[in-house]
């Protein structure tokens, strides 16, 4: 089917683990047409969850692909993982969409995963609904739910559509001003949304007023509607039952007549050179491409497989784009579409079209393509991951593999930008980190199952911070004299706390040239190597400001390794002085868990050194506890919270900031630290 950027609408499925998103890509592909038959989780035949671990845990790990062409319309559709552990991938899909179905479920109502990604969307400026699932499953109350979304998510979110007959069918609300629901008379709905609509829109509102609903074009409502959705002032609610495929078509038509194509949503945040200069991609089939590659997948078969997003410009095959600022482009040999784990070749992709290449090296998560040197230093906005907190030190399991192990891992991360692969110099270790130690479990899974690598592992490894408490002066003479030129460098420096967050910043203050401009950078790059392995417990510093104020040089036998030398030494002797800290990540924690288990839950994070900051009752007897708890207490809590309420707790995290550890714990770190022994 050919069609046009206008006929194009890309949205994402988001939310909490088991709201049944992956059994509603399955059903939408085949209300579609692009599927005779939906695949079953039980079964392992679904189109998204193709790879053998998803199929043996029965949930997504990766988001997946895939098109439907229907009623006029090219619906590319993503599904994304719902568990915490995989917010990598699923907030990837974000710079590729512009609107994101946050899907419901309407036993368990409004959680986490809910409210964290129609946060991520809002933040993204992308358009949102809300699917409201399993209405017709045991337990399911839509009244319930659809108040939990407005108490939540604010009066903005209006049902476009309506459950009827106890869930067996949907009535539309919109356009449709007659008959009843399960919530009530459609009437009541209707006029709720139409209010919400015509007052977007000052001229629409009067010519609402002035002629009733019957004197509003198709046209005005229409354009009213998209303005509301760019704009947040409606987020529209929709019902089905993905399972029986009530209200699937219905979610489809909603595509075709409501959704905004790529050139009516909000402009993608493009950026351009060191001062972040917003620009706009224009969806102009005939100018220059730009493209976004959002996700990577490293395919035993195919090799690497770099997917995009155009925003502007027409791919085709033999096209030759260049990667970033490369200086080099490469050819377009083969186009596709993506079907799950399937690759379509097609001819072409236009503005606001999803499509892949395959076996180009140079291409990474969040690369631009394009076509003209005229788009280098072009960037997506970064998108905001979460922090990979945990960490695993990984051996090779059997000798000679080291390489073939440093390779895989480097895939994996490709794939995976809260997958982190480090090497540690100063223990010469190899470090993952993740955003859980599920996550980091299933990479190990994978780096097995797909290449045959097994590793011996240690327990995580807490991503501690170090930083300083007060200001202090720092000097060092680095002198060496060994027969013919000798080495020579003085650096004088002081160094102060910054706002937690602050990173780092190194201020140049030398008078009179005590210190050559030539050697300033190599003082620097010998603070940057305390930063980088820690003063007094071996984790890197952050949050500090370093001022070299003065110095001396000798004409002869300044150089380079010199002032390395003496700007590290200095910032050592400095820190020694200034209050040194060690912060810990703080995590923020929700848990949910049975009514009755309250003090079981409560009880066992007090021990946990943990702020609650408040507790709410939810529906069906639950109770959803907040709280700031250190990382490092969290070890084993999965299993500890199993076991206090009966399999029925669960829980998930984020980071939330760092703080300073408590003296004793300090002591511990700093009596266990063996820094690497330094040649001056």
């Amino acid at each position: 089917m050919s069609y046009s950027t206008q006929s194009i609408r890309n949205v994402a499925l988001a939310g909490h683990p088991g709201a049944g998103k992956t059994t509603l890509f399955e059903a939408l592909l085949q209300a579609g047409g692009a599927l005779q038959t939906a695949g079953s989780i039980e079964r392992g035949s679904t189109v998204s969850d193709f790879d053998a671990i998803e199929k043996q845990r029965g949930h997504s790990i990766d988001a997946a692909i895939a098109s439907i062409d229907h009623a006029g319309i090219h619906v590319n559709l993503i599904d994304t993982p719902g568990y915490p552990d995989f917010r990598g991938p699923a907030l990837s899909a974000l710079a590729a969409v512009e609107t994101v179905l946050v899907v419901v479920d309407a036993a368990s109502g409004v959680e986490y995963g809910t409210r964290r990604m129609m946060e991520y969307a809002k933040g993204r400026n992308l358009c949102r609904a809300i699917v409201i699932n399993k209405i017709d499953h045991e337990g399911a109350s839509v009244e319930g739910v659809l108040a939990d979304v407005r108490e939540a998510f604010g009066a903005e979110c209006l049902p476009l559509n309506l459950p009827a007959d106890g869930g067996k069918r949907v009535v539309d609300c919109l356009l449709n001003p007659g008959g009843d629901s399960d919530l009530g008379p459609v009437a009541d709905w209707h006029q709720k949304i139409i209010d919400q609509i015509v007052e977007i829109n000052e001229t629409v509102m009067e010519h609402y007023l002035d002629l009733g609903e019957d004197g509003l074009s198709g046209e005005e409502l229409h354009d009213a509607f998209e303005q509301c959705l760019r704009e947040g002032h409606l987020v529209p609610v929709l019902f089905c039952s993905a399972r029986t495929g009530v209200g699937v078509p219905a979610l489809l038509d909603v595509a075709e007549r409501w959704l905004p194509n790529p050139a009516e949503a909000n402009a993608p945040p493009f950026e351009k050179g060191a001062q972040r200069q917003r620009i706009e991609a224009v969806p102009d089939p005939k100018a220059h491409v730009v493209a976004d590659v959002f996700k990577i997948v490293n395919d035993p078969f195919v090799g690497k497989l770099g997917i995009f997003r155009v925003y502007q410009g027409t791919v085709k095959k033999d096209t030759q784009l260049f990667v970033d600022d490369g200086k080099k482009p490469f050819k377009v040999g083969h186009l596709f579409k993506l079907k799950g784990k399937d690759h379509i070749e097609i001819e072409q992709a236009i503005p606001g079209d999803i499509a892949a290449v395959a076996k180009v090296d140079e291409l990474h998560f969040d690369a631009v393509l394009h076509d003209s040197h005229d788009e280098d230093e072009i960037r997506l906005s970064p998108l905001d991951f979460p922090r990979a907190m945990f960490g695993l030190a990984v051996d090779a399991a059997s000798k000679g593999q080291e390489q073939k192990l440093s390779t895989a891992l480097h895939k994996l991360a490709e794939e995976d930008p809260c997958f982190i692969v480090e090497h540690e110099a100063e223990t010469n270790e190899t470090v993952i980190r993740g955003l859980s130690d599920l996550h980091l479990r299933i990479n190990l899974e994978r780096l097995k199952d797909r290449y045959g690598v097994e590793v011996t592992s240690r327990p995580p490894r807490i991503a501690y911070r170090e930083t300083v408490a007060g200001k202090a002066e720092g000097h060092h003479r680095h002198k060496k004299q060994t027969g013919g030129a000798g080495q020579f460098g003085e650096v004088f420096l002081r160094i102060e706390p910054l706002p937690r967050g602050g990173g780092f910043e190194f201020v140049d203050e030398v008078k009179g040239g005590t210190i050559p401009g030539q050697f300033m950078p190599a003082v620097e790059k010998g603070v940057r190597q305390v930063l980088r392995s820690g003063a007094v417990a071996g984790y890197p510093i952050q949050d500090v400001r370093v001022i070299v104020y003065d110095g001396k040089h000798h004409p002869v036998d300044s150089k380079e390794v010199a002032f390395v030398s003496a700007g590290k030494k200095a910032f050592l002797d400095a820190i020694g002085k200034a209050r040194p800290q060690v912060l810990e990540p703080i995590v923020e924690l929700e848990v949910s868990a049975p009514e009755q288990h309250m003090g079981d839950v409560s009880g066992g994070l007090a021990s946990k050194r943990a702020r609650i900051s408040g507790t709410d009752s939810v529906r069906g007897n639950e109770i959803l506890v907040k709280a700031q708890v250190p990382l490092s207490e969290l070890e084993g809590y999965a299993a500890e919270l199993k076991s206090v309420t009966a399999g029925r707790g669960r829980y998930s995290l984020d980071f939330s900031h760092y703080e300073p550890v408590p003296a004793n714990v300090q002591q511990k770190l700093v009596e266990a630290y063996k820094p690497h022994p330094d040649e001056d």
